[in-house]
């Protein structure tokens, strides 16, 4: 039902090779529907198997996506691996994260309605999983970009506890969630927009329009509305990295990673903040992307410093990347390091990769691949399914005196502490997860 929580159903013994429809939104996936809860399954000869069970969230923030995208294609991993691989669509954008609660008692679950969708499926999972062949006591959750942002929330979920045993979060964090009250000046904005005062009237609405609705001008931080998880005291409790890693999950090993130019795909090389980049322009282009409050003209001295041969465009790139994408990745794995969990980091060089490049490595599914993209994408599911398999990726813990880091690239190696004068160059400055 519209802003509620999710309803199990009963499973039944039958294979359709379509995919779903996928959550209403603003975007090229089709076809769209409220009913778009379903989940997709890639196994190889399961009979008498117990496989690890490899679980991708897909990324799009928590506004859009969808894993029926051919790059989310399970096949080529289940059998490089030998594992199962189950992709989830599941409710986004206002349908799941509207913070109706302080409006209607009813709907105390809505700021966080697409979170419980994830932990049904995953209910599911833990229940059906071996008849596929799967083990449902290895269950490993990944996902990219907003997917990264939506297992570390999970993380920190109570509802979540023991529902998965592994972690890999790639380009995708999530410091702090929603604070309630920006959670509920968002409703405000949306709900004026739509015009509408309560929540009978709003459910009311034609999907169309709801989905119109969320154009409206974010109250807090300009842009479109953003919807994500929130911090209503009662799914969630504490932010799931602040101020500190949850103990909830301390115990799980994760492997977090990144991309060496996250933001290539964020502002294309032929974008107007692009051309025509030079070294008068370069701070002020740069400081409405950088996300933090710091001089940006100090910022562009300190890279010309350590890189002097790198173009303003390529320190655009690299300082926006840095502050913006990584920061949170940082903050993350510094936390669960103080705690001494089982952490692993890996950061994606090859090709100087950007946000999203690595969803088709680690799934083999890069469309016309090279012979070098074939390897790098080798590469990348032998670290992902061994660790789903033992928990263990191949390379040294993540640790605050040595920081272990793989460096996916030609030459594949582990580096410490890489790029550590950028990270001591942002921990001077708060760190404010975009949409808190």
């Amino acid at each position: 039902a519209r802003f509620m929580p999710p309803e199990p159903v009963a499973f039944t013994p039958q294979v359709d090779a379509g995919f779903g429809p996928v959550c209403p939104q603003l975007g090229p996936y089709q076809p769209q529907s409220e009913d778009c809860l379903f989940l997709n399954i890639w196994t190889a000869q399961p009979a008498h198997a117990r496989k690890p069970v490899m679980v991708y969230i897909h990324g799009g923030a928590y506004a859009n996506g969808s894993v029926t995208d051919p790059l989310n294609h399970g096949a080529a991993l289940a059998t490089h691996g030998d594992v199962v691989v189950v992709t989830l669509n599941h409710r986004l954008n206002a349908l799941g994260y509207l913070y109706l609660a302080p409006l209607d008692a009813r709907f105390a679950d809505s700021g966080n309605a697409g979170q419980l969708d994830l932990i049904c499926a995953l209910h599911w999972v833990r229940r059906h999983i071996a008849a596929f062949g799967g083990d449902p006591h290895n269950i490993t959750l990944f996902g990219q970009s907003g997917g990264g942002a939506k297992i570390a929330t999970l993380m920190g979920m109570p509802a979540a506890k023991g529902l998965f045993h592994k972690a890999i979060t790639m380009s995708g964090q999530q410091v702090t969630v929603s604070g309630p009250q920006h959670a509920f000046e968002r409703t405000q904005a949306y709900l004026a927009a739509l015009g509408v005062r309560d929540v009978d009237a709003l459910r009311a609405l034609p999907l169309a329009k709801l989905v119109e609705g969320l154009k409206t001008r974010d109250p807090v931080m300009g842009g479109a509305l953003y919807f994500g998880p929130v911090l209503d005291m009662r799914n969630l409790t504490r932010h799931p990295f602040w101020p500190d890693t949850n103990p909830q999950s301390n115990m799980l090993p994760m492997m977090l990673g990144n991309t060496i130019c996250e933001a290539r795909a964020f502002i294309p090389e032929t974008s107007a903040r692009v051309r025509g980049l030079n070294w008068d322009n370069l701070a002020a282009r740069m400081a409405p992307e950088l996300k933090i409050d710091i001089l940006p003209s100090w910022v562009v001295a300190q890279f010309r410093e350590h890189y002097p041969t790198h173009s303003p465009q390529q320190i655009f790139y690299a300082a926006i990347t840095a502050a913006r994408s990584w920061r949170g990745q940082v903050i993350e794995a510094e936390a669960r390091a103080a705690a001494h969990t089982p952490t692993w980091v890996y950061q994606l060089d090859f090709e100087n990769a950007k946000h999203t490049d690595d969803i088709g490595l680690s799934f083999g599914t890069m469309p016309n691949p090279s012979a070098a993209q074939r390897v790098m994408s080798r590469t990348m599911m032998q670290a992902f399914t061994r660790f789903a398999q033992s928990g263990d990726p191949g390379w040294p813990r993540y640790t605050l005196r040595e920081r272990a880091t793989m460096i996916f690239d030609t030459h594949s190696h582990v580096a410490h502490d890489p790029r550590h004068w950028e990270r001591e160059l942002f921990a001077r400055v708060p760190y404010i997860q975009p949409g808190s």
